[in-house]
């Protein structure tokens, strides 16, 4: 995963001159001084793990709620079934080992800081120490 995130960042910094004229490709160490080695797959599962804790704490009457519970009715196609943001939340969820994950969103300044633990880690994944 990060391979793509280097890719995405490499074409964002794009090359620079050196001295002589050539094109001179940013390495890992410069691109992380430039990022302040912060992880953007943490980035966007912290944000996710923050919008499922908002969609879950909704009211039955909002729509959001509804389209957060709707469940297809119909069959889908043949094949693969598609990655659906509810089980990407559960996968981040257990590879976080949140185990009462409902409990837990329950108590808002808890979650809270459930869902800052990947933006602080350099790591891909941080085990969080909920044990409950």
């Amino acid at each position: 995963m990060l391979i793509n995130e280097r890719k995405t960042l490499r074409r964002i910094f794009r090359p620079t001159k050196d001295g002589e004229g050539t094109l001179k490709i940013k390495t890992n160490d410069e691109l992380n001084n430039l990022i302040r080695n912060k992880n953007i797959i943490n980035y966007i599962k912290a944000q996710r793990l923050s919008r499922f804790g908002h969609a879950h704490q909704m009211t039955k009457d909002r729509i959001d709620k509804k389209l957060y519970e709707w469940k297809l009715i119909s069959t889908g196609l043949p094949g693969r079934p598609k990655i659906r943001w509810e089980t990407d939340i559960k996968e981040d969820s257990s590879i976080m080992k949140i185990n009462k994950w409902t409990k837990c969103i329950q108590d808002w300044v808890k979650w809270k800081e459930v869902v800052e633990k990947p933006k602080l880690s350099n790591s891909e994944v941080v085990a969080s120490d909920e044990e409950e």
